[in-house]
């Protein structure tokens, strides 16, 4: 079992998803992406390192919509 993380800078992420680094910083960080879980700050400072494999997982995961089965419409 393969244990090894890629660590990303915001640069890095950007290069992998469609968003510029700006929107990483300004609107993705700390809304979606939760630091402990999707980011780093090692050692305490202000360098953030991006967990791709996180990213990637939450990413992918599909919430269904809730389907009414056995509905029809009378007209």
């Amino acid at each position: 079992m393969n244990n090894q993380l890629t660590y990303l800078t915001t640069d890095g992420l950007a290069e992998r998803l469609p968003y510029s680094p700006r929107t990483i910083r300004d609107r993705l960080k700390d809304s979606v992406l939760i630091e402990g879980t999707h980011y780093v700050r090692p050692f305490g400072g202000r360098k953030i390192f991006y967990i791709w494999e996180h990213i990637e997982r939450d990413m992918l995961r599909i919430n269904p919509i809730p389907m009414v089965q056995g509905v029809t419409r009378d007209r």
